[in-house]
């Protein structure tokens, strides 16, 4: 079995779970996952797990994102989307392109933002959008999200382009619904590229084209996208004590309580995942692998 990740590109007009669907049938495997969903009507790096490093999505995907949506003023959908219903439309004065950059910026730095009804997020055990689908009557809760960067790539005649660099869990669409409030109208996000997860750049994506012309040319090593944690080396003894489910002895020089760790073994294949315990300087076993690589 094939264990890796493959930097897709999504296309426009495809779930990402149509995305595992075609990958499942290229690599003719069933274990397949992917971090970070995008919508149907967004596109970009969207990261494939492949066999064993399933296992290693809720650490890949909490990595900074960078996002370039473009959007219209003046008009508010059920959807935050242009494939909503419209909900509102009001007239779009001329704003200066100073105006929308200050607008804009002025998300910078922690916020707190309520959102999309028709997100994936679960309210007690079914999706967000179904229950707005069924007209259901629910709240999400507030969340607290980090806007990194963001910029004005391009506006004209109630319509422009931005940059986002934020935080996992952000919602463009929901950002977008909130500058069009901050310019005191309406405004819905009309298309969203994905052009940076983590380590993963739109650059040095693939397509389901050009994957299927050669697979095994796009797999990438299964801990590509857990680079950013901090790393352990540990001897063989020491990595059969942590597969075993034994704490091994860790100084931790600078990690804080619980950090989470990629464990490596002396030939530098991936054994897995550990977390440290700084009360007793040991790290213990979360996830190990025994076949990764």
């Amino acid at each position: 079995m094939i264990h890796g990740v493959v930097n897709v590109i999504k296309p426009t007009g495809m779930s990402s779970h149509d995305v595992i669907g075609q990958l499942r049938r290229i690599y003719n495997m069933k274990k397949i996952g992917h971090a970070g969903t995008l919508d149907p009507l967004a596109a970009g790096v969207l990261p494939v797990y492949l066999g064993q490093a399933t296992r290693l999505i809720e650490y890949g995907d909490s990595s900074i994102k960078t996002y370039h949506a473009e959007f219209a003023l003046g008009l508010a959908t059920d959807t935050e989307d242009c494939t909503g219903e419209v909900v509102a439309q009001a007239p779009v004065r001329v704003f200066r392109f100073e105006e929308i950059q200050h607008a804009v910026e002025s998300f910078r730095g922690d916020i707190e933002q309520t959102p999309s009804r028709y997100s994936a997020i679960n309210i007690n055990g079914v999706k967000a959008y179904k229950l707005a689908r069924q007209h259901a009557d629910f709240t999400l809760p507030v969340r607290h999200v980090t806007i990194h960067d963001i910029q004005v790539l391009a506006y004209q005649n109630g319509r422009g382009l931005i940059t986002v660099t934020c935080s996992k869990g952000t919602y463009i669409r929901s950002l977008i619904r909130d500058i069009g409030e901050a310019l005191g109208t309406y405004a819905c996000m009309t298309y969203l590229v994905r052009v940076q997860a983590g380590l993963f750049d739109i650059s040095q994506g693939a397509t389901l084209e050009e994957i299927e012309t050669n697979p095994d040319a796009y797999v990438q090593p299964a801990d590509m996208a857990i680079q950013e944690l901090p790393k352990a080396v540990c001897n063989p003894k020491q990595c059969t004590f942590l597969l075993q489910g034994r704490p091994v002895p860790f100084a931790g020089k600078g990690l804080t309580d619980k950090a989470i760790l990629r464990v490596y073994t002396l030939e530098k294949k991936l054994a897995g995942i550990a977390r440290f315990d700084e009360e007793h300087h040991v790290i213990r076993p979360h996830k190990m692998f025994a076949d990764i690589g």
